[in-house]
């Protein structure tokens, strides 16, 4: 078996570098309509709101540099373009939404999104001892079911 200079091996790494660029790519779309939602949200609940996406898009910045980083760990190269982020991701795009319920629904939708390729990606790391990738995605996993949970909870009070 052929290693790279992490110990791992170049086979599997490559597919992994495949799953962590389709998780670029969704949180490129998911970063982006969080800023939309910033931008555009409108309602008695907008103060509360403006800010608490600009948090989400600013974790998911931080999120998207730390995914590239880790595709240039392995060995790849991290997809970059605007036409490779919309082909390669499942995230549903937000356009012009500006009321609160449809605006949130679409963060939980995209959380879910995240969580499955998350786990995914976790999984196969799993399997080729990569405790780099694996912690990553351990530690993203765990803060966006937080997440999820609160906007649920959120959900709740305003139905």
């Amino acid at each position: 078996m052929k290693t790279n200079i992490l110990g791992l091996s170049v086979k599997d790494s490559e597919v992994l570098i495949n799953e962590l660029n389709l998780l670029l790519s969704n949180f490129q779309v998911y970063y982006q309509n969080l800023r939309g939602l910033h931008w555009n949200i409108r309602g008695k609940r907008f103060f509360d709101l403006h800010v608490k996406f600009e948090e989400f898009y600013n974790d998911s910045q931080l999120k998207i540099d730390l995914i590239a980083e880790r595709v240039l760990t392995l060995g790849g190269t991290p997809l970059h373009t605007f036409s490779d982020y919309i082909s390669n991701s499942n995230i549903q795009v937000g356009k012009n939404i500006s009321k609160d319920e449809i605006a949130v629904q679409l963060v939980i939708d995209s959380l879910a999104e995240l969580l499955a390729i998350e786990r995914a990606i976790l999984n196969l790391s799993g399997d080729m001892n990569d405790e780099g990738t694996n912690s990553m995605m351990s530690d993203f996993i765990a803060e966006q079911e937080k997440t999820i949970w609160m906007l649920n909870a959120w959900m709740e009070d305003s139905i």
